[in-house]
């Protein structure tokens, strides 16, 4: 049986990941609204002969190979809410809408894994699945939607890989780590209420600015106090409304922040814990407050095994220069959905060109990773499912 050659195969169909890229970027979709995505998915699919079926409203699952035995790749589909400043020839044509998070790249790519294992189906020593993803960016994620659909079901995926572009690093380099990889992200919400008043006469209102400005210093002591000082954890208000006018004291602010850590028994006592400064110390202030939390998604967990297997992949691909070992990421990712499941491996995909000093980062509306790095993300999806079923 012959070796397959995944940078060659890859790199041979550079045009047609170029292609499926553009085509996705100029008609960007918001988080669970992907309809033209879904079918232009399907119809290049189609054209490749991959089965394939849709599976929740907007996301698609294709399958190659033939086996009890099953690895699944995933991709996000979904695009974010913002108004495209690249200049590039192919930027968006709906105003407001961009993909500023690279699932544009990880759309096409998974496409051109697909073209290579079809090419070799007839070698492939069981099943891969194939899982387009909607709605990576808006809680509760599609991830989780597919994973009540039953997307690890039928057959039941062994492993699964999932890779994210990386505007620090270089082009075409692959990052990892085993262990926790990215943060549970929850969205914060408060509302503080008082009693309005003119601000010449304080004394006969409550000042709920008064209260949320303490509230803000005082739940800062979360992480230096709270918190084991070798566990990561970020906590942050990153948003205060309230108040219209010069000389009136307002009867409500709305807060609103983040809270991310790897460690999920810790995420769970820092909520009770701002609830209870929020409760308290509003109090204090005679206003009432409203502490409202939307729970976001888990922390992504790298396996070990699957993880070392990445790590050799692409050094028996693109030699040992093009891997890096990093550091956890204090993003946050609804693939932890699907590490929490089975064993897992999400990778960054290193997306700098190197004469440029530093890039827009992700969520920018400047934000153009460098295409030159689509071949290497392609052959790797490729090759850990090809390689990954061998060794079953």
């Amino acid at each position: 049986m012959d070796t397959i050659n995944f940078r060659d195969e890859a790199y041979n169909i550079f045009q047609d990941l170029l292609n499926y890229r553009r085509h996705i970027h100029r008609n960007p979709e918001l988080s669970f609204e992907e309809y033209e995505t879904s079918r232009y998915i399907k119809q290049i699919l189609d054209k490749m002969e991959v089965k394939n079926y849709s599976l929740t409203e907007t996301g698609v699952v294709g399958l190659i190979g033939n086996g009890e035995n099953c690895v699944a790749l995933r991709a996000d589909i979904d695009a974010l809410p913002i108004l495209e400043g690249t200049g590039l020839e192919f930027e968006s044509d709906k105003i407001g809408k961009m993909h500023a998070c690279g699932h544009d790249m990880h759309t096409a790519m998974l496409l051109g894994a697909a073209s290579i294992l079809k090419n070799h189906e007839n070698q492939i020593k069981g099943t891969v699945k194939l899982i387009f993803q909607p709605g990576e960016e808006l809680i509760p994620g599609g991830a989780s939607q597919m994973i009540e659909a039953g997307v690890l079901d039928n057959p039941k995926p062994k492993a699964i890989f999932a890779q994210h572009v990386h505007p620090m690093s270089k082009t075409g380099t692959i990052l990892t780590a085993p262990g926790p990889f990215t943060t549970s992200a929850d969205e914060l919400y408060w509302s503080i209420i008082g009693i309005s008043s003119h601000a010449a006469l304080p004394h006969i209102g409550s000042d709920p600015i008064i209260a949320a400005s303490n509230l803000i210093v005082s739940l800062q002591s979360l992480i230096t106090k709270y918190k084991n000082p070798l566990d990561p954890a970020v906590m942050g208000i990153t948003s205060f409304h309230g108040g219209t006018s010069t000389n009136i004291i307002p009867d409500i602010v709305d807060l609103k922040g983040t809270l991310r850590t790897f460690d999920n028994s810790w995420r769970q006592k820092a909520h009770r814990i701002i609830e209870r400064f929020s409760v308290e110390i509003c109090r204090q202030y005679d206003t009432e407050c409203l502490y409202k939390p939307k729970m976001g998604y888990p922390s992504t967990i790298n396996d070990e095994k699957t993880t070392a297997f990445v790590k050799d992949t692409v050094r028996n691909i693109f030699g040992d220069n093009q891997f890096e070992d990093t550091r956890p990421m204090m993003w946050a990712e609804d693939f932890a959905y699907f590490s929490n499941k089975i064993p897992a491996t999400l990778w960054l995909l290193g997306v700098k060109p190197s004469e440029v000093k530093e890039m827009p980062s992700l969520h920018n509306s400047a934000f153009s990773p460098d295409e030159d790095a689509m071949p290497v993300g392609t052959a790797m999806l490729a090759a850990v499912a090809f390689k990954y079923l061998e060794g079953l």
